[in-house]
């Protein structure tokens, strides 16, 4: 299957099955699914999603949940009962996942500077990895800027924490926003990512499409090709990011030609 994708935020507001439609018909046959709404995990919605992705043979690698913002309020509070009050709500997403045969799940965490500490972090997400395996998911960290998880070395503490079953999902445009290398990521738990969201910078904006700018992805294939990673690059980008639709699949086009030679 394809090693490049598009997530479907890049096109919001529109609307979830509109974004995934867009992409469909453009010839995206990866697609990251970002969720927008409550009533876009109802079956009747999901069913609709999975008709379109049969129909144009779409692989769904992962999932985003729309409650990223308030992940510090429902899983990573001092108030212990709501974390365990709002797993069912989990389990839910866990469910819708592997009924899109994804495997990834996407977690931001804590916010800074939060209410807990980080072994009780630790632990909750250790308890969100064993739910997601009940449902053959695999629970991801994505480094954010503003969150604990922006920085290498709370989660080089993260990974020590948790062991094998710590997965990072590496985002090129937030690393930069926290003033990380995303080398650093690859060199120090290189072995830990499972995922990848990329895009471009120049001098004026921190994200704008792949190869618009001044990153230099063989460089960051190269790198990531000494530590074996071999699997997706989601392209995922704000909608102010771009002035034209055609520039994502612009993009998409060009990052596929370098990657003939990784």
């Amino acid at each position: 299957m394809d090693r490049v994708g598009i997530s479907s935020a890049c096109f919001y507001p529109l609307t979830t099955e509109e974004s995934f439609q867009k992409l469909c018909e453009n010839g995206i046959r990866c697609i990251e699914m970002f969720f927008n709404s409550p009533s876009e995990i109802e079956d009747s919605y999901i069913n609709e999603l999975i008709k379109m992705k049969n129909e144009y043979g779409i692989e769904i690698p992962s999932v985003h949940p729309f409650m990223s913002f308030a992940e510090s309020f429902f899983l990573f509070s001092s108030y212990e009962r709501r974390f365990y009050d709002i797993l069912d709500f989990y389990k839910k997403f866990f469910e819708i996942t592997r009924k899109l045969n994804a495997d990834i799940f996407i977690i931001h965490g804590l916010k800074i500077p939060g209410s807990i500490s980080e072994d009780v972090y630790f632990d909750r997400f250790g308890k969100l990895i064993e739910i997601g395996k009940d449902f053959g998911v695999t629970v991801c960290q994505e480094n954010v800027v503003q969150h604990h998880s922006q920085s290498v070395e709370f989660l080089k503490r993260m990974a020590k924490a948790l062991g094998d079953d710590f997965s990072l999902v590496l985002d090129i445009k937030q690393a930069r926003r926290s003033l990380e290398s995303p080398y650093d990521f690859i060199n120090q738990i290189g072995k830990h990512i499972k995922h990848i969201h990329i895009s471009d910078y120049n001098d004026k904006s921190s994200c704008i499409p792949p190869c618009e700018g001044l990153f230099d992805f063989r460089e960051f294939f190269s790198e990531l090709q000494k530590i074996g990673y071999d699997k997706k690059f989601i392209i995922e980008l704000y909608n102010y990011s771009y002035t034209d639709e055609k520039q994502v699949f612009e993009s998409f086009s060009k990052i596929n030609e370098i990657l003939v030679d990784y």
